[in-house]
């Protein structure tokens, strides 16, 4: 009986034993299958990588000149856009207002530097047309500022989808002329003095000034010569004018430049009775009507459109819709408002 039973006990033993053996070697395996959580895999997921940051748009304002003040005004407003949206901003100005072919070589630059938009006060109504036209081709957005492309010449070309920034030219000088005619009482002689003719804006003020000359009981439009926006062009114009026509009591300047430079001869024969206006409301004209020399200007916010340009280029490259024309507010100044 002791016998069967140790016989019996080592039977036990050695299914336990078995048992025993087969659940550590299971266990083995499990652990060299499975992933030990504290180790990195062999093959990672990717890490999707942080999105370089954008470069700036980089917009360029093209001017006329900066022996303008007018225009010097024009880029304080471009700068304080680029300041405010982040962008680079191209300052290109060609020597003088009438230096059209040079603001063609500067548009021709910037198309090889390929900016990414680019805001204009043309000299020429026209002539500008052609190559911002390439430009609009290589994809470059195209603002016009201060002076208009002439529409019918932009579809010719296909030049289309251009926003145009200014004031209304024709009312802004008809009132200015009625503001320096208020005061004559009798049959009197007046001339204008031109900007650059065929100068979408030059035009418009011309046809405002003789407007509201017509309109007038008493006056009487002798002569209209273009002095092409300059200060000592407009000197020599006045003197031509002056000396065929030295009745002349009034005189319709389409900018303060050419404004300063008919004073400037005025006082050099000292007449003293000859009226003039102005158009800009630069320093130098706000001075001349503290000092009784000039009767009005016309402050149409130069700066107010440079920002204006630039804030519209920013737009049109982030996609947003725009109005074709945005006209800014004038102001006529006289002794009576002048600040």
């Amino acid at each position: 009986m002791i016998s069967r039973l140790t016989s019996t006990s080592w039977l036990h033993l050695f299914f336990l034993f078995c048992t025993i053996s087969c659940a550590l070697i299971f266990s083995a395996c499990s652990e060299s299958t499975s992933p030990d959580k504290n180790k990195s895999p062999a093959v990672q997921q990717p890490v999707s990588k942080k999105a370089e940051k954008e470069e700036p748009k980089t917009i360029a304002l093209v001017m006329k000149t900066l022996t303008n003040p007018f225009f010097i005004e024009m880029e304080r407003g471009a700068r304080l856009a680029e300041k405010e949206l982040g962008i680079t901003l191209l300052v290109k100005t060609a020597a003088q207002e009438t230096s059209i072919q040079q603001q063609i070589s500067i548009v021709d630059e910037l198309i090889r530097e390929n900016v990414d938009a680019i805001v204009i006060a043309p000299g020429d109504s026209i002539e500008l047309i052609p190559v911002l036209k390439q430009a609009q081709d290589q994809g470059i957005i195209i603002i016009n500022i201060d002076n208009r492309l002439d529409p019918k010449y932009s579809k010719i070309t296909s030049l289309s989808n251009v926003p145009f920034i200014s004031v209304d030219n024709r009312t802004a000088a008809y009132l200015s002329v009625k503001a320096l005619t208020d005061n004559i009482k009798h049959p009197s002689s007046v001339a204008i003095l031109e900007g650059i003719r065929g100068a979408y804006n030059a035009e418009e003020r011309k046809k405002g000034a003789i407007a509201a000359f017509e309109e007038h009981p008493f006056t009487t439009v002798v002569a209209m010569e273009t002095a092409n926006w300059k200060i000592d062009e407009a000197f020599e114009v006045s003197k031509q004018i002056f000396s065929n026509h030295p009745d002349i009591k009034a005189l319709f300047c389409a900018n303060d430049m050419m404004a300063l430079g008919a004073i400037e001869y005025l006082k050099s024969t000292e007449r003293s009775d000859v009226l003039v206006a102005g158009f800009d409301a630069l320093k130098q004209a706000k001075d001349a009507i503290r000092a009784g020399k000039l009767v009005v200007t016309v402050d149409q916010q130069a700066a107010e459109q440079g920002y204006q340009g630039i804030l519209f280029a920013h737009n049109a490259l982030a996609a947003e819709k725009l109005p074709q024309v945005l006209l800014i507010d004038t102001k006529i100044l006289t002794i009576k408002n002048l600040n």
